[in-house]
């Protein structure tokens, strides 16, 4: 099952823009906004004076410098909305007429140049896509989440100065590492369990035609609340979770955060369709964190609900103790 957050393209998982923290237009944007984001300081508007020679280049370049303030990239000029346009011309005290526009690539690059020059911004696409690459490499040790992975590089890509590269690049680098990272540990998991340990985890999915149902289903239904009288079920349930194997050993060195998203997977996804996980090594890790995560909680739930009936039983002694030295006293 996919979430929320992730589509598949190209057989990449890829997250969604608005999941993330990438900077982009709002679809309104608001008064305060451009009082406080898009109008030009009397200082930015005589540089940009100075760089220019006509009305519109003036326009157009003040633009560009105002955009990348704001969202950290040059965006296509016929991109940038109307009221941000306006907003400038205004202030310059330009025409109506005048248009942010460039006739040729050479100037709009010569003024991209300038806006970066003003900055200090760091722009050579190596060095860019360097620092994007081992932000991700580095948080995908523990994260899973695409649009987490694309937000720690976005922190450190504003950290360094550097200009955003465009958000479809982030994504298909952020779903290259993951898949890259994610599959060397899935090998590294699946490697650990015998082969009578593989085939009883692989026997979860097996269908019952009575009941239609599978142990892996059975797996992920709800324990219900941990009462003093399912003492005895909770036991048998992590009698039978642990005869599975030692999962805390097969996952040793798998950071907590992977197991986590792992076993999330596994959780929202049936039966039907892990069978048709195509990578073997996938579909038995995700068993693993799953059959782990449930253990886990089972052993919390079984020293809970004993703490609960010890607590019972003192109580219960205490009250006795107290009905005994009360009747010792009548005597007296």
């Amino acid at each position: 099952m996919i979430t929320s957050y992730e589509v598949i393209f190209r057989g990449f998982w890829v997250a969604s823009i608005d999941r993330t923290a990438y900077p982009r237009f709002k679809r309104v944007v608001s008064a305060r906004e451009l009082a406080e984001a898009f109008t030009p300081t009397p200082d930015e508007a005589g540089w940009a004076r100075t760089k220019t020679t006509t009305d519109q280049h003036f326009l157009a370049l003040v633009v560009l410098l105002k955009c990348y303030q704001r969202l950290g990239y040059f965006p296509k000029l016929v991109a940038v909305p109307p009221v941000v346009v306006d907003c400038v011309r205004s202030k310059l005290e330009l025409a109506e007429a005048v248009e942010a526009v460039y006739e040729s690539d050479r100037t709009l690059w010569r003024h991209r140049d300038f806006v970066r020059a003003r900055l200090g911004v760091k722009y050579t696409p190596a060095n860019v896509r360097e620092v994007a690459e081992s932000a991700i490499r580095k948080a995908v040790q523990s994260k899973d989440n695409p649009a987490d992975l694309i937000n720690v590089a976005l922190d450190e890509l504003v950290r360094q100065s550097c200009e955003l590269p465009g958000y479809t690049t982030l994504d298909a680098m952020t779903a290259s590492i993951r898949t890259e990272v994610n599959t060397g540990l899935f090998s590294r998991v699946a490697a650990r369990p015998d082969r009578m340990q593989r085939a009883r985890l692989k026997r979860l999915l097996w269908v019952d035609p009575a009941t239609r149902r599978s142990e892996f289903d059975r797996l992920k239904d709800s324990a219900g609340a941990a009462t003093l009288g399912k003492f005895k079920d909770r036991l048998a349930r992590l009698a039978a979770l642990d005869a599975l194997g030692p999962t805390e050993l097969w996952l040793d060195g798998i950071p907590p955060g992977k197991v986590a998203h792992f076993a999330g997977e596994a959780r929202v996804t049936d039966a039907a369709d892990m069978r048709k996980v195509l990578n073997d090594d996938k579909r038995l890790t995700l068993l693993i964190s799953l059959v782990h995560e449930c253990r886990t909680s089972a052993r919390d739930e079984v020293v809970t609900m004993f703490c609960k009936r010890l607590a019972a039983l003192h109580k219960k002694g205490r009250e006795r103790l107290a009905e005994i030295q009360s009747a010792n006293r009548a005597e007296t």
